[in-house]
């Protein structure tokens, strides 16, 4: 029987703790086991649910999301991967796995429990790692889901995509003597100057939940996300409709400019858009001038622009449209 809980972040809000019999502990991690995190708003007053998946060093926390999916007619709901966000234990490596079919598990798990709560009808959201994880869990779970929403899924290295079998091969190669090794990749910090309240931006969350320096991109986690985006380039022949949305612009720029805050400063939109048909046969692509990596925390035009576009296209291609 599922035990809902008030959430630890969101007041209003409910979680559920999701056990994760078997999951893998990695090399210097406490021996313990690993748990997932579901989280609702309310309980369901719906047939149609919305399951949203976080990207890297991230965590649910966009509370606006849930008052306009609600507004379209749908249950929210929102998963918390095994250690990130509320499911990060004392000692885990955060964000790390060597495998991104481990996230299969809670994914399969939240599945049953929200179709459990009378939903017939699902559809996942998942932004950056998460679309990229959205998008292999429904190619290989045909009917888990009835349609896919992807914001700036990280479907390609950027700008490298000509040289991402060699770098595989070197990961690989590394990542069978130090998986865990941690990779330096600095970060000026120009994302969150532009979407954190504590800064230039308009948006409150957990620090501690969302880029902090724990999260270490590590040699066998980029391995697990090189072969992810392998599968991408082969074809993953997704069945049901697939709406991407990205930024019309990026900037990879080492100094901070007033523009930034309507260009995606984490990933390259043209390496992405070129991978939307290798997703399936039906999919939607489209940009959003202004709007930032996380397209749900752009400046209020690109926003809103983004919310209109998912609720059109639900409206059309949706579980119970017309």
């Amino acid at each position: 029987m599922i035990s809902w809980v008030p959430d630890a972040e969101l007041p209003g809000y409910q979680q559920f703790s999701i056990p994760l019999p078997g999951a893998r502990t990695y090399p210097g991690e406490p021996e313990h086991e690993a748990v997932a995190t579901l989280v609702r708003h309310a309980g369901p007053a719906s047939s149609r649910a919305v399951l949203y998946v976080h990207g890297w060093s991230d965590y649910f926390f966009q509370t606006h999301l849930v008052e306009a999916v609600e507004s379209w007619g749908y249950d929210f709901y929102a998963l918390d991967l095994r250690r990130y966000g509320r499911s990060l234990r004392d000692g885990q490596l955060a964000g790390y796995t060597a495998d991104l079919g481990e996230y299969h598990q809670e994914l399969d798990a939240a599945v049953e429990v929200i179709r459990d709560e009378g939903h017939d009808h699902l559809v996942l959201l998942g932004h950056s790692t998460g679309g990229l994880v959205v998008s292999l869990f429904v190619s290989d779970r045909p009917g888990a889901a009835d349609a896919v929403v992807l914001n700036s899924p990280w479907l390609e290295l950027q700008s490298l995509q000509a040289w991402r079998p060699a770098l595989a091969a070197a990961f690989g190669a590394v990542g069978t003597l130090s998986p865990t090794r941690a990779l330096p990749m600095p970060d000026p910090g120009f994302y969150r100057r532009s979407i954190s309240a504590d800064e230039e931006g308009e948006w409150h969350y957990n620090h501690n939940l969302k880029g902090d320096p724990a999260f270490l991109p590590r040699v066998g986690w980029m391995s697990a996300v090189m072969r992810g985006h392998a599968a991408v380039a082969a074809g993953l022949g997704i069945e049901i409709p697939v709406l991407m949305l990205i930024s019309a612009r990026s900037d990879p720029s080492r100094t901070w400019n007033d523009d930034m805050h309507r260009v995606d400063l984490v990933l390259d939109v043209d390496a992405l858009a070129a991978r939307a048909p290798q997703l399936g046969d039906h999919v939607t692509l489209i940009r959003i001038h202004g709007g930032r990596h996380d397209l749900a925390l752009s400046q209020e035009e690109p926003r809103r622009r983004f919310l209109d576009e998912i609720r059109r296209w639900l409206a059309t291609y949706g579980p119970g449209s017309v």
